[in-house]
């Protein structure tokens, strides 16, 4: 929410007083124009002569010296509401923040339901908040002023010589800071259903308010489950909002494009949402994007070995005939599983237990290895020599047959298993263990 929007109000508020100038003693006052209630009137002189003087000061610390004094001498006064909002205004312009929000109150014990006190105070609570300043206390003021001006907003009290034309340009103005303070309350307290609904309504009824527009979108994505298509139009929308050049578009662009290749899978495409977010500040009709679904296990496996010849096959990485042969279909199982069984391999292990001189359980995937997890039983031709036994933890080089498997859990029996020494003539050994590939998971930065 800008500055500006509170500084229009209360510049509003004191021309729209202004103009409601009652007329001394009885004559009856001018109609507050188009569909207004007749202005309130003034039957004392002196009292009519105080507040015309007061609202008639140009000095602003002077002004305000002179409606305070006006509302003491003339605390019951009919333009007791009227003095009040001046006061809120020239205080306002003085830049005395603390008797803004003193004389705001002051004017809804005065009038409890009164529009500019209300967004004022909701304003400036927010902005507490958004400050991190004292920040429980204004949340709660937050919570406790937008919902009371939403009620007001409802009740639709028209103040007295206020036409119908101004009395609707106050409620769409304020009706801005009223859903935009709930919604950005209702945020805080996670509640991200009525954060949507309270800043779905501000941003509709302002859609240029980056205050607002970027934490929809937060409000969107944060559900559970997420609202993925508007969270990522609307960050488009605040990437368009933000001062071009700035750390902020910058920042709000990189974090956009990275949840949108999270949903989509790509950042294909991404242009495409940021240009239609610029000319249209909701989501036009039709607006979709394609959600990405991983492949299955199963899947990854057939696509691995698809149009591959038994040589291909055979050069692959240990983890990746471990996906095969857990996660594939008895036909791309055998695939493999035709091509290494009783086929001498030699390959790099690290030593998960050492279960006797004669069997070793070693892990040979990447991914098995960093979870330290065994995923082959190698039965050695003989016992290994005390001093060359592998401990838990080593890494070898070693040779072994495969001759049967299991695919839940996955273990790979070879037997006929060697120790092969290192340095010297080092034997062929299989490429350098790759990671298993696995179902791409992706989570967005909050």
């Amino acid at each position: 929410m800008k500055t500006s929007v509170l500084a229009i109000l209360l510049v509003y508020a004191m021309a729209a007083a202004a103009q409601t100038a009652p007329q001394p003693q009885t004559p009856p006052p001018a109609p507050g124009g188009a569909g207004g209630e007749q202005a309130p009137t003034i039957k004392d002189p002196a009292e009519y002569n105080a507040y015309v003087g007061a609202v008639q000061q140009q000095d602003p610390n002077a002004k305000a010296s002179a409606l305070e004094a006006f509302l003491t001498q003339y605390p019951n006064s009919v333009m007791k509401t009227s003095a009040l909002e001046q006061l809120m205004g020239t205080y306002q312009q003085t830049g005395n923040q603390a008797k803004v929000v003193e004389v705001a109150k002051r004017l809804l014990t005065a009038d409890p339901n009164n529009l500019r006190a209300l967004a004022l105070l909701t304003f400036l609570a927010r902005q507490g908040v958004m400050n991190q300043q004292n920040v429980q206390q204004n949340l709660a003021d937050l919570q406790q002023y937008c919902s009371k001006g939403l009620d007001a907003l409802k009740a639709n009290q028209k103040p007295a010589g206020m036409s119908d034309a101004d009395f609707d340009k106050l409620k769409k103005q304020v009706a801005i800071i009223f859903n935009g303070g709930c919604g950005f309350a209702a945020l805080q307290q996670k509640d991200f259903q009525h954060a949507q609904l309270y800043l779905r309504a501000a941003v509709e009824a302002e859609p240029n308010d980056l205050q607002n527009v970027y934490p929809l979108a937060t409000a969107y994505l944060s559900a559970n489950p997420p609202d993925s298509l508007d969270g990522i139009y609307y960050l488009a929308r605040a990437a368009s909002l933000a001062p071009a050049g700035s750390a902020a578009q910058t920042q709000i662009q990189n974090y956009g494009q990275k949840v949108y290749k999270n949903y989509h899978g790509s950042e294909e495409g991404w242009t495409d949402v940021l240009n239609a977010a610029k000319s249209n500040p909701t989501p036009p009709q039709g607006f979709t994007i394609t959600k990405y679904v991983p492949p299955t296990p199963t899947q990854q496996a057939h696509d691995l070995i698809k149009d591959k010849t038994p040589d291909q096959i055979k050069q692959l990485s240990f983890g990746e005939w471990e996906l095969v042969l857990a996660a594939g279909t008895p036909e791309d199982q055998d695939k493999v599983w035709s091509v290494i069984k009783n086929v001498p391999l030699q390959m790099e292990g690290n030593v998960i237990e050492t279960a006797s001189p004669t069997e070793l359980h070693i892990a040979a995937s990447e991914d098995d290895i960093e979870q330290k997890r065994a995923d082959i039983t190698l039965t050695m031709t003989g016992p290994i020599p005390a001093a060359r036994l592998p401990k838990a933890g080593d890494t070898f080089d070693f040779e072994g047959t495969p001759t049967s498997f299991a695919a839940t859990p996955f273990m790979m029996t070879m037997e006929t298993g060697k120790l092969l020494r290192k340095g010297g003539e080092t034997p062929t050994k299989k490429p350098p263990v790759r990671h298993r590939p696995t179902a791409r998971r992706t989570q967005p930065s909050q």
